[in-house]
């Protein structure tokens, strides 16, 4: 009876006191805070004198010395945190408890919505650029592995490994064969997540064009309808092309799809010289050599042009010399028919001769002398005769008949129709 007594009384302090570890909470995720806790078992009576607490992880103590706090704190656990811990307590005896081995283990926050995006936006870059893909994730924590696919086949293209929730993967030269789907993927210890697929435009800028003329015939004429047409031989859809006839415009014309464009029109004389066209998709602009186009143009049409030219010519240059011409012909006519108009003038008398005799028994018959008169009568014509005789003879005006009136041998008449007498031939007589 008196042994169960001393039992009971002592059990409270002969009960061995246990040391424990607890974290809070027990299974942490990366970036939450935990809280770890060392406690004893009963607990010991309060005391000025307490004990003491430090804490271990692997082994390693992580606090310097000794603490009266029996709490460790960490504001944001990382995976790295995760390990085995342990605590100790010191009590005013010379004892130290140690508690059992706690086994920590932070959780990664999965990966959640991965996206692919690129730079340029839209997915367009221009052959012979640059384009940057970049793959990120809406969530996750810790060091995160990102990989990029090519084609539907998944060819690998690089990875990285980083601390962040976005990685970028570079192409510095696009060529026209990466015109293709891409992804990417991410991955911190859960499996790796795909992205959505991102298809990848090359634009490819225009190449200098072509420019080809056809007409109906072997060798193009007025009225023919032309065509022209331009075709560049690489360059990305749309096109438009323009057509110049001398650097000049004469229209435009696209090709929505790609390929070559043409334009028609019907030749005029004017339509003859160089032709050329452009291409241009947005990209840079490119001009085609020039074409020189030779036609035939019609006779008609060319000696229409040429008395146009002709005219026009000689009213620039000899209108001053053809007015005068025409004025001195008006006054010529008018003068002749004043003369016309004018009564019949009396014929002068002739200036008597001085003859010289010779020597001689027989006088020297000298040569007649003729003298038209300014005299016009109808359709006569008069003339003076002289003739040189030994005496002096006198000069008659009579009209000049076809045949001899008289039989003097020293007059002589003679009567020309008008009719008969040529304009040359009357100005010959004046």
């Amino acid at each position: 009876m008196l042994l169960r007594l001393l039992l009971l009384i002592c059990a409270p302090l002969c009960e061995p006191i246990e040391l424990l570890l607890i974290a809070s909470p027990s299974q942490p995720t990366e970036g939450s805070p935990v809280t770890l806790t060392c406690r004893t078992q009963p607990h010991p009576q309060s005391s000025d004198d307490g004990p003491q607490f430090r804490f271990f992880r692997d082994e390693r103590v992580l606090r310097l010395g000794w603490s009266r706090s029996r709490e460790l704190q960490i504001a944001a656990v990382r995976r790295e945190d995760s390990g085995f811990y342990r605590c100790e307590a010191k009590t005013t005896a010379p004892k130290v408890l140690r508690s059992r081995i706690f086994q920590l283990d932070v959780r990664r926050v999965p990966i959640s919505d991965v996206s692919l995006e690129t730079q340029p936006p839209g997915g367009q870059v221009t052959e012979g650029g640059k384009l940057v893909f970049i793959c990120s994730v809406a969530k996750g924590t810790g060091n995160i592995t990102f990989i990029w696919y090519k084609g539907a086949l998944g060819l690998n293209l690089g990875k990285k490994t980083q601390h962040s929730l976005t990685a970028e993967f570079e192409l510095p030269e696009v060529r026209k064969s990466d015109a293709e789907q891409y992804y990417c993927a991410a991955d911190n210890g859960y499996g790796f997540m795909p992205s959505g697929l991102v298809s990848i435009t090359v634009r490819i800028p225009v190449s200098r064009p072509v420019l080809t003329i056809t007409a109906p015939g072997a060798q193009a004429a007025v009225g023919d309808v032309v065509e022209l047409h331009c075709e560049a031989p690489r360059g990305s859809p749309p096109i438009l092309y323009q057509f110049y006839h001398e650097d000049v415009t004469l229209g435009s014309s696209s090709a929505p799809s790609g390929g070559g464009a043409s334009f028609n029109f019907s030749l005029t004389a004017e339509h003859s010289g160089n032709y050329s066209c452009e291409a241009d998709n947005g990209l840079g602009a490119q001009r085609s050599e020039e074409v020189t186009l030779n036609f035939t143009v019609p006779v008609e049409e060319r000696r229409g042009h040429l008395s146009s030219g002709v005219i026009e010519g000689l009213l620039g240059t000899l209108a001053p010399s053809t007015v005068a011409l025409l004025f001195c012909y008006w006054l010529k006519r008018k003068i002749g028919r004043r003369s016309a108009s004018d009564p019949p003038r009396t014929p002068p008398r002739p200036v008597p001769r001085e003859f010289t005799y010779l020597n001689s028994p027989a006088p020297v018959q000298l040569p007649p002398t003729y003298e038209n008169v300014n005299a016009v009568s109808g359709d006569e014509i008069y003339s003076l005769v002289y003739s040189n005789q030994q005496e002096q003879a006198s000069a008659a005006v009579v009209p000049l008949e076809t045949h001899i009136e008289s039989k003097d041998p020293l007059d002589i008449y003679s009567r020309l129709r008008k009719a008969n007498v040529t304009d040359e031939d009357y100005e010959d007589a004046m």
